[in-house]
């Protein structure tokens, strides 16, 4: 399998290249050149996630050996990472909604999913790819990002990481984690802004060649550990396959019945995954795209015009709160026949105005294949309370925005397909807005208590990487503004 760029379709890669580039030079995101096959689902391996990882992986790392990927797979879904031996185990609320756990690793959120593997897979490219310069792993993150990609690449030889937040747009129990966390390699520092602000600086640092070629002089070179970076989509197309598997197991379903995905998402990377599942032959009827108060993916989807040009609302939906989508490029890129001047174009709309409209015959095809809905946070918080009172089940608040959303459009479509809830992240990331929902909160808790009430009040346990975050040392107290990341990297790099 080859790659190139969305914008620009005349240089190829390979997976490995791909992976380490991270974004490509024109800007644009790597997507597979060569067309895509689609599994036999009945064929597929289902007594083991790890099996089907492997699977799944090895047509697009055609340039890894099967022993590669063998071992990439092994070094990250295992007991020591992932507290459930299914990995991303499936949890039954009623006849036919279905909740898929995703946070079950080191964080308790769905990045670990991609970012437990990427590590591994990225220091096989590097051997691949060749030269001796040192990785730097750019990031921006909405909250969960940050700290996956911080536990999956801390003290790997050959690698330093650089995560970038919104001061005050995660959650308290997010920056935590950032903020103390250990390890040789790494860097963190809060960004005066919002998330769009915060991911426009990593993406200019990478378009820079100048500084780009300031820092291969000093032997380093740019990664990314974002859904940007195709080693961070590809494993997400997994547990769609997952899921789907096991209703089959449980018998819920059978074979080639179609099923609905509802997806939480802000950048577009979670429920861009289920789009790739579906054209490598998975049976998905909608796929349901969720959004909080920033309802920029709904209009769009609705309407054919993205519009960023609006204001960004804080949430209790943290994550979710962005209004540049970066891997709608993919979409976009897929949907257009792989026409890198139209992608090229829009792009540069949304650039220099903030805003481009997509041809018709797009936006009915996007149509087909999603609804799109949002929950603002009265929504959620009705929907947390809602959702244990009736089914004993603990939400955090980005799943309870799915789960909102997938009520209205049940409420207004005839549809009965069985559907399948990506939950993103454990509610315990996000304690006092849980708290809250339930009415078990009090102004004077501090973010830590929160826990330990929730757990006692829920009968449910508090995360063991989380119950210990108030003793943890504060390691990372820089906050820097958009235009002095650049300083930040070089003075992280000790580059004069």
């Amino acid at each position: 399998m080859q790659y190139y760029s969305t914008r620009g379709n005349t240089v190829r890669m390979s997976s490995s290249e791909a992976i380490v580039r991270g974004l490509a030079p024109d800007g644009g995101l790597f997507v597979p050149a060569d067309k895509i096959t689609a599994f036999d689902i009945a064929k597929l391996p289902n007594n083991s996630y790890q099996e089907l990882a492997n699977t799944i992986f090895k047509p697009f790392l055609s340039d890894y050996s099967d022993q590669e990927i063998e071992a990439a797979v092994h070094n990250a879904y295992n007991p020591r990472a992932f507290d459930h031996p299914e990995i991303t185990p499936l949890h039954r609320i009623d006849k036919k909604k279905h909740i898929l756990e995703l946070w079950h690793g080191p964080t308790y959120a769905f990045k670990d999913i991609a970012l437990q593997v990427l590590p591994h897979l990225l220091k096989t490219a590097m051997k691949k790819t060749g030269g001796d310069d040192e990785i730097v792993i750019l990031t921006a993150t909405s909250g969960d990002t940050g700290k996956s990609a911080l536990e999956g690449f801390r003290d790997i030889p050959g690698i330093k990481i650089i995560v970038y937040f919104p001061e005050k747009g995660v959650s308290k129990i997010q920056k935590l984690q950032m903020v103390t966390q250990e390890g040789s390699n790494v860097s963190v520092a809060a960004v005066k802004g919002n998330f769009d602000d915060t991911q426009r600086g990593v993406k200019d640092i990478f378009n820079d060649d100048i500084l780009r070629a300031r820092l291969a002089a000093r032997g380093y070179r740019l990664s990314s550990a974002n859904s940007i970076n195709w080693g961070r989509l590809l494993p997400q197309i997994v547990y769609y396959f997952w899921a789907y598997l096991s209703l089959i197991n449980k018998k819920y379903i059978n074979l080639g019945d179609a099923v609905n995905f509802t997806v939480p998402t802000g950048n577009f990377g979670n429920i861009l995954a289920g789009y790739y599942a579906k054209c490598l032959g998975l049976p998905v009827n909608r796929l349901i795209c969720a959004s909080n108060q920033n309802n920029i993916l709904t209009d769009f989807i609705k309407t054919g015009l993205y519009d960023s040009n609006r204001k960004l609302h804080l949430t209790l939906s943290p994550s979710m709160d962005i209004l540049i989508s970066s891997n709608l490029e993919r979409l976009l890129f897929e949907l257009t026949k792989h026409n890198a001047g139209k992608i090229a174009d829009w792009m540069e709309g949304l650039k220099s105005m903030g805003y481009y409209r997509v041809d018709k015959p797009i936006m009915d095809e996007i149509q087909k294949l999603f609804y799109a809905g949002f929950a603002n946070d009265i929504n959620t918080v009705t929907t947390i309370k809602s959702v244990f009172d009736d089914y004993n089940y603990l939400t955090d608040t980005h799943t309870a925005v799915g789960l909102s959303v997938l009520n209205n459009y049940l409420s207004n479509n005839n549809d009965s397909c069985h559907n399948i809830i990506l939950s993103t992240a454990s509610p315990y990331k996000f304690a006092s807005s849980v708290a809250r929902a339930l009415q078990k909160y009090s102004e004077s808790d501090s973010e830590l208590a929160l826990l330990n009430l929730l757990a006692s009040e829920t009968g449910t346990k508090v995360p063991e990487n989380l119950a210990d975050l108030g003793t943890k040392e504060i390691r990372h107290k820089k906050v820097v503004t958009g235009d002095n990341m650049r300083n930040h990297l070089f003075e992280t790099l000790s580059i004069n």
